[in-house]
C-alpha cells in the first residue's frame, strides 16, 4: 500500500484553501492509502510565535483536522515535534542541500521580501525540513498546492542525491497527489494570489456566519463590465472561482450570464457566495467547537498517531544512518 503524507503549519486556523485544496479529500484517502497527517509546529517557529499561543495553535489545527473528517482509527495524526527522528533526518539532509539552490526557491524569496527583519536560517532550509517530513515516512504521494510543488521537487532531489551518494535505495521519490486533473489553488478575497494565512485574505473553517458574510462583502471587485462578454479582471475571476467551488453549477452559470450581459450586481453575487460558503463550513465549525473542548479525545487521537509515526520514522532513520555509516560502539 502506498504511503501518503500531508501537514499544515500550526499558525492560525485552517481556511477554505486548505479544505478544498486537499483536506476534504483526505477522508477518501484513508481507505485507499497508508496515511500520515501532521501539524507542522516546527515549521511555524520561523515566524517566532509567542509561547502562550504555541500549544493552543496546535490544538486548534488538530481539532479542525478531526472535524473535517480525519479518522484517527484509519490514519496516523500527530504533531511534528513529537517525532524527534524528523529533526535527525533534517540534519542529515541539510548536509546534502546547497545554499544556492535553497536561495532560489520562490518561497524563500517571498519571505525575504515580506519579513526582511527576520530572515533566519530556518526560512532558508524550510524545504529541507519539509523534505524530512516526507522522506522520514518514505511517502510516495504528497497532496500539495501549486505553491508547494517546488518544495516537493527539492524533496525528490534530496532523495536522489542521498541514494546516489550512499549507493542505496532508502528513499523513494515522492510525487504530487492531485484530486482531479490539476492541483487546486483557492484564491483569496483581496483580488490577488492564493488564499493564505499570512496574506490575511482567507475565510476560515472556524469563522461564524457574520464573520464570513462581512469578509465576502469586502472582497475586491471592479466597477463592473461595460461591454458584453468582456474579460474578467483577476479580482472578479477569484470570486467566480470561489463560487464554482462552493455553489451549484446553475448558480455559477446564472451569475456568469449576468456578467456577460453587463447586468451583474456584485452585491448579489457576494451575498450568494457568503450564503453558500456558510452552508459548507458552519456544520464543520460546530464539530470543531465540540472536539476542541474534548481533551481526552484529542489526547487519545494524538497518542495513537504518534506511536504509528514514530515506528515508521525510526525504521527509516535506521536505514538512513546505516547507509551514511553510523554505527553504535
Amino acid at each position: 500500500m502506498e504511503t501518503v503524507l500531508s501537514g499544515i503549519r500550526s499558525t492560525g486556523h485552517l481556511h477554505l484553501g486548505n479544505y478544498y485544496g486537499a483536506l476534504r479529500n483526505f477522508v477518501k484517502l484513508q481507505d485507499e492509502y497508508k496515511c500520515f497527517f501532521f501539524i507542522a509546529d516546527l515549521h511555524s517557529l520561523t515566524t517566532h510565535p509567542h509561547p502562550d499561543d504555541f500549544h493552543s495553535s496546535v490544538k486548534i489545527i488538530l481539532s479542525e483536522y478531526l472535524a473535517a473528517g480525519l479518522d484517527p482509527e484509519k490514519s496516523a495524526l500527530f504533531v511534528q515535534s513529537d517525532i524527534p527522528e524528523i529533526c535527525e533526518l533534517y540534519v542529515l539532509l541539510n548536509m546534502l542541500a546547497y545554499k544556492g539552490e535553497l536561495e532560489r526557491t520562490t518561497s524563500f524569496k517571498d519571505k525575504v521580501r515580506k519579513q526582511a527583519d527576520n530572515v533566519n536560517a530556518g526560512l532558508l532550509t524550510y524545504p529541507v525540513l519539509m523534505a524530512s517530513d516526507i522522506l522520514i515516512h518514505r511517502a510516495t504521494k504528497v497532496p500539495v498546492g501549486k505553491d508547494q510543488e517546488q518544495h516537493l521537487e527539492i524533496a525528490r532531489v534530496l532523495a536522489r542525491r542521498f541514494n546516489n551518494l550512499y549507493g542505496t535505495e532508502v528513499f523513494p521519490e515522492p510525487h504530487a497527489l492531485s484530486f482531479g486533473k490539476d492541483l487546486i489553488k483557492v484564491p483569496g478575497l483581496d483580488g490577488s494570489g492564493k488564499m493564505g494565512k499570512s496574506e490575511g485574505n482567507g475565510i476560515y473553517l472556524n469563522d461564524d456566519q457574520q464573520t464570513i458574510t462581512k469578509k465576502v462583502m469586502k472582497a475586491v471587485t471592479d466597477a463592473g463590465p461595460t461591454k458584453p462578454n468582456s474579460e474578467m479582471p483577476d479580482s472578479v475571476k477569484n470570486l467566480f472561482t470561489l463560487l464554482s467551488i462552493v455553489s451549484e453549477p446553475s448558480t455559477v452559470e446564472y451569475f456568469r450570464e449576468k456578467y456577460n450581459d453587463c447586468s451583474i450586481r456584485y452585491g448579489d453575487l457576494k451575498k450568494q457566495l457568503a450564503a453558500d460558503i456558510c452552508k459548507q463550513t458552519l456544520p464543520i465549525k460546530e464539530r470543531i467547537d465540540a472536539i476542541y473542548n474534548d481533551d481526552e479525545y484529542l489526547r487519545k487521537a494524538v497518542r495513537r498517531g504518534t506511536e504509528q509515526a514514530r515506528e515508521s520514522a525510526a525504521a527509516t532513520l535506521a536505514l538512513a544512518k546505516k547507509a551514511v555509516g553510523f554505527k553504535v560502539f
